[in-house]
């Protein structure tokens, strides 16, 4: 596939919002030195412009259908999108704040973190209260992949392979699988990056359009982040950028991934704080048995993975597939690196998983 006028936008529009996030990560790096990571940023900006140059590249043929659904993709994207965020910014200063100066001057990034930080105590003193926080990251964290999943089945399963819609609309049922996969993941990602757009807006003295946030956001974001994470983009924009470019390896092997990178992590992190007693390093808090569940459900949802959608790679090249996924997992987890798990997870469990499976 070659790039053509319709999905130019796309790829301008990503590109922009690549170099925002740099802008935005310099300034954060200069006044939260301690607590925001300048390199996850960076690679966040490069995957921001690498999803915008793939973007065509996803489809495997260029015809009149495909065109359409491509157009009708970019003006989602590229209109419905930040119109949706202007719109909700807009209800909020024209009906919400309207003639209430006081919720507005509530509305600041230091009640904020005021209330983050009394939150952070029952954290730290009520393992029920850890736990069900973790919970509710790991939740949104599953999502994106999932969605890919369901929109993946339905579109071969049953637009194509039931309804026979594939003779009407001229996609096969890869293709339209394909259109909702980069619509509806594009999308989202320029819903939650607008957001956050207005939510780190704090830094700039006059710029801050941080009261715009609506409350439901805040109190989630209260019980969700971690507390670098307040200087930070929130975790779903870095996944689903982090899948945008696996999404060329075999399915099986994009499923296994998504799955491996969150319900691993996932598991690992509620069964280190549900019954972790040993901790690795001493100082970490990750537990022995925390890195143990995380490696077996990784191997686990990687089998179950490849034997959904891979069915016919044979039995040990799976068990060898999976486990390779599994170790990628365990060995990040392990080396603590400064680079965010939802970026290494994803790359580097793919690119070994897809070794495997072209070398044996």
């Amino acid at each position: 596939m070659v790039f053509n006028l319709i999905t130019l936008p796309i790829t301008i529009f990503f590109i922009v919002l690549g170099f925002c996030q740099l802008f935005f990560a310099i300034k954060l790096k200069k006044k939260f030195k301690k607590d925001h990571s300048f390199i996850n940023s960076f690679i966040i900006v490069v995957l921001w412009i690498v999803s915008g140059i793939l973007f065509p590249l996803f489809y495997p043929r260029d015809n009149e259908f495909v065109r359409f659904h491509q157009a009708f993709s970019m003006s989602i994207i590229c209109l419905f999108a930040p119109l949706l965020v202007f719109l909700i910014l807009l209800y909020q200063y024209k009906v919400v704040l309207k003639d209430k100066p006081e919720l507005k001057e509530n509305r600041t990034i230091d009640n904020f973190l005021e209330k983050y930080d009394i939150m952070n105590v029952n954290r730290i003193n009520s393992k029920y209260y850890s736990l069900r926080t973790d919970v509710r990251r790991k939740v949104f964290h599953l999502l994106p992949g999932l969605v890919i999943i369901i929109l993946r089945i339905f579109a071969i399963d049953i637009w194509d392979g039931l309804w026979n819609a594939d003779e009407v609309y001229g996609l096969t049922g890869y293709e339209y699988g394909i259109f909702l996969i980069l619509m509806i993941g594009y999308t989202a990602v320029i819903l939650f990056a607008g957001l956050d757009f207005v939510r780190l807006s704090f830094i700039f003295e006059n710029s801050n359009i941080y009261h715009l946030l609506p409350d439901s956001l805040s109190n989630m974001l209260i019980k969700t982040l971690k507390k670098n994470e307040n200087y930070e983009f929130t975790k779903n924009v870095v996944l689903i950028l982090s899948l945008i470019p696996i999404l060329f390896l075999p399915f099986g092997i994009f499923t296994a991934v998504a799955l491996i990178t969150s319900i691993g992590d996932g598991v690992a992190s509620i069964m280190g704080v549900s019954f972790g007693r040993h901790h690795f390093p001493k100082k970490s808090s990750k537990t022995i048995i925390g890195y143990i569940s995380g490696f077996f459900v990784s191997f686990g949802v990687s089998i179950f993975a490849l034997w959904l959608f891979e069915p016919h790679i044979l039995p040990l090249k799976m068990i060898v597939m999976s486990l390779s996924g599994a170790l990628v997992f365990l060995t990040i987890d392990l080396l603590s690196l400064k680079i965010d798990d939802n970026i290494l997870n994803p790359i580097f469990c793919g690119l070994v998983m897809t070794f495997f499976y072209v070398i044996l």
